[in-house]
């Protein structure tokens, strides 16, 4: 396969398990709903915290990918990663 196609593949997965890990983070630790919780971290500053929280799936992502020998997915989960470190930093200094 192309390596562009399996970084994309890789970024998107990436972005995908970010979602997915802010969202059972909401779900398993929150009172509130999906949508109350995220508007709570909104008004409290700690959007970015919940970003950090949620990319911790991104390293099973990650290692999974390398454990197959998909090297270049493994690259687009980690730009993905980056890309969500770049966002938590712009949360944070806001």
């Amino acid at each position: 396969m192309d390596k562009r196609k399996e970084t994309a593949i890789g970024f998107i997965v990436g972005i995908i398990a970010n979602a997915i890990g802010v969202l059972l983070y909401i779900l398993l630790f929150s009172d509130m709903g999906i949508a109350d919780a995220y508007l709570a971290a909104v008004e409290q500053g700690h959007v970015g915290s919940l970003l950090a929280l949620g990319a911790i799936l991104n390293l099973a992502a990650f290692f999974g990918f390398l454990r197959l020998r998909r090297d270049y997915r493994a690259r687009g989960v980690l730009m993905a990663t980056v890309i969500t470190a770049l966002v938590i930093l712009y949360y944070k200094i806001s």
